[in-house]
């Protein structure tokens, strides 16, 4: 729900402060209104619910996968559109792919959300509406984990982002299994690295060779691998996490066997960890890897002494997966 506005409401209802808190309680647990929050007056409940829209986004359509991954289209309030992804896994594990931006402004040639016109950045109620609309869906088993890869640069709405992790736990999901991911907004990852909360980093990488990555993703003009590259570095000795390395396979573009030992060149084993993502079908005009190819490239960075796994793909049935979020119609 829109926070602002509800403060804005307790206060005009001379509600006492506690209300505020007592309320996401409710939210946090799955509560699908204010008439479910048996603990509030019911003139405040009914006032709250003609005043304070319970969600800060309209939920356009969802689409269910045969593997569990259910993939929902959202609308803010100004009608800008966003997407979604909720992740099941045999382990147990459910989580979530969260938006942080209604578009993107950076124009990765590989991913579906960068052909879309970039809307604006999302506030902290309406990412942590998105979490809270498959708390409600999920019933008893909350989700667990969170990541930053839906549509947007996270690091380019840092302070809505963090905002917003503050809120998770209560839904239940730790900072320890959040991460965000970037496409190397050097800025960002500084300010994470000072951040006292321990969310994890992942860095959407693609290519070791800056000209190759640059034409697949521009913003390496702004910001170079070697100097991202630093600022991981530096976050790692601050935090004595692992970043993430995601390293989408695209056939004949970034998959050979001299790329992989340039990748395990750049990448100093105690620091970095690499998920290779096979390459979902998008409009653009790249192929997937072969598995072949995909674990010749990860034994290449294992004899280089890289951790290397193979992503699950999820929700490719329903375009859920990595790289294919892009909202129809988003204007």
């Amino acid at each position: 729900m829109d926070f602002d506005l509800l403060d804005r409401t307790l206060t005009e209802l001379e509600q006492p402060r506690y209300r505020a808190r007592q309320i996401w309680r409710w939210a946090a647990s799955g509560a699908d209104g204010f008439q479910a929050m048996t603990d509030l007056p019911l003139g405040l409940r009914a006032a709250l619910a003609e005043r304070v829209p319970f969600s800060s986004l309209e939920v356009v359509q969802e689409a269910h996968a045969r593997d569990g991954t259910v993939k929902a289209l959202m609308h803010t309030a100004d009608a800008r559109p966003l997407e979604a992804v909720l992740m099941r896994y045999r382990d147990g594990r459910r989580s979530l792919c969260l938006s942080s931006q209604s578009g993107c402004p950076l124009t990765c040639s590989f991913c579906a959300t960068g052909t879309m016109k970039f809307g604006r950045n999302l506030t902290a109620s309406e990412i942590v509406d998105q979490a809270l609309h498959f708390r409600r869906k999920i019933g008893p088993h909350p989700p667990d984990h969170a990541v930053f890869m839906g549509m947007g640069e996270p690091m380019m709405n840092l302070d809505n982002v963090l905002a917003a992790c503050e809120r998770l736990p209560e839904i239940g999901i730790g900072h320890r299994r959040t991460a965000v991911s970037t496409v190397g907004w050097i800025p960002g990852i500084d300010r994470l690295t000072e951040h006292a909360a321990p969310i994890r980093l992942a860095l959407s990488l693609h290519a070791a060779d800056e000209a190759l990555r640059s034409e697949l993703m521009p913003v390496n003009d702004r910001y170079p691998l070697s100097d991202v590259l630093d600022a991981c570095r530096r976050w790692y000795e601050r935090k004595r996490r692992m970043v993430f390395v995601e390293y989408v396979m695209l056939s004949g573009v970034n998959d050979s066997h001299v790329q992989a030992r340039q990748l395990a060149q750049v990448l100093d084993p105690r620091m970095f960890k690499v998920n290779l993502i096979p390459f979902n079908p998008t409009d653009s005009p790249y192929e997937g890897s072969s598995p072949k190819a995909i674990d010749a490239f990860a034994a290449e960075l294992g004899r280089h002494g890289i951790g290397a796994t193979v992503r699950l793909t999820r929700g490719r049935d329903i375009a859920a997966a990595c790289g294919q979020l892009a909202a129809r119609g988003a204007r």
